[in-house]
């Protein structure tokens, strides 16, 4: 039996991330489904019905994959995810723009097309038609509380999407990884984004296949890691890396912020300019809870590391997400 199980689904964006993370540590582990035997004492137990939920060897039950991530990072400290001091503030910081803007762009793919709409609810409800109906009705519920309801946003959410992917294809063709010669959260969370989503569902799929060395990289290359190679040293980071931080500060900053302001005063939606457009969102306590991950990593770092953080977070234009 194996010593870990991920509780989640292989349409489940944030269960592949938590799946392709468990690989680069190499622990024993499976990927099952919630059955209907165990749905109420694993949502019990975690404390939510989202997935994934770690099994750990200890019996505990644990969701929310960053900072399993770092529960992990200390159990296997040879092949951490998050580095160290101020340089693991710059990981964190691009994983938190997948984890919280590109999702978006997944569901969108998801729910738009029907061709990709019909797939996915029929493999979620394991192809019972019924149940895939019902799927499919929650699909564009979700897409406009992430802002992608307009055609407008629509398309500059694809246009972001193939931005990213033709720094991933170069990027690759250089670094064995995203942000380096060694893997990192941010490689978790975007090889969950494409064995999910975008390397599965078929519309999406079509657009990824333009993209060798991802596609190489994803079926191939991502999961063999020797547990060697090196990262940039802090500030410096990879191409890719700079097109993320320069995306995120013009476009995920400004939702955070607001998310952030409507949470203070209960709002249940907020408004924002994206892409030139005034987009509402519906107004979500996880980006808030994520947000503050990320105030308490740079608060934990020592005095010296600190300053470095936030010297260079002014630098690149991020420093008000994280006060």
């Amino acid at each position: 039996m194996p010593a870990y199980t991920v509780f989640g689904n292989e349409l489940s964006y944030f269960s592949r991330k938590l799946e392709a993370a468990m690989r680069l540590y190499e622990l024993d582990f499976s990927l099952q489904p919630k059955s209907p035997e165990r749905t109420q004492e694993i949502e019990t137990r975690a404390g939510t019905h989202q997935v994934p939920v770690l099994l750990t060897p200890e019996n505990w039950m644990i969701a929310d994959t960053t900072p399993l991530l770092q529960l992990l990072d200390a159990r296997v400290p040879r092949r951490t995810m998050f580095p160290s001091g101020a340089s693991g503030l710059l990981i964190h910081l691009v994983e938190e723009y997948f984890d919280e803007w590109v999702a978006r762009t997944m569901v969108h793919y998801r729910w738009h097309y029907e061709e990709s709409a019909v797939f996915a609810s029929l493999r979620i409800a394991a192809g019972n038609a019924d149940a895939a109906a019902r799927v499919r009705a929650w699909g564009p519920r979700a897409c406009r509380a992430t802002g992608t309801d307009s055609t407008h946003q629509q398309r500059m959410a694809e246009d972001e999407y193939q931005r990213l992917l033709d720094a991933m294809e170069r990027q690759l063709r250089t670094t064995r990884y995203l942000m380096g010669d060694r893997p990192t959260a941010v490689d978790c969370v975007v090889l969950g984004g494409l064995r999910a989503h975008t390397w599965m569902d078929p519309t999406p799929k079509r657009v990824v296949a333009a993209y060798p060395a991802v596609v190489d990289w994803v079926e191939h290359r991502a999961d063999a890691w020797d547990g060697l190679g090196d990262l940039p040293a802090f500030p410096e980071t990879t191409d890719f890396g700079h097109l993320v931080l320069a995306d995120m500060r013009e476009h995920y900053l400004p939702f955070a912020l607001a998310n952030r302001d409507a949470l203070n005063v209960g709002a249940k939606a907020c408004q924002v300019e994206t892409y030139s457009e005034i987009v509402s969102y519906l107004t979500r306590p996880y980006p808030e809870r994520s947000r503050q991950m990320l105030v308490n990593r740079l608060q934990g770092l020592p005095d010296d590391e600190q300053a470095r953080g936030q010297d260079w977070l002014k630098t690149v234009g991020l420093l008000p997400l994280l006060t």
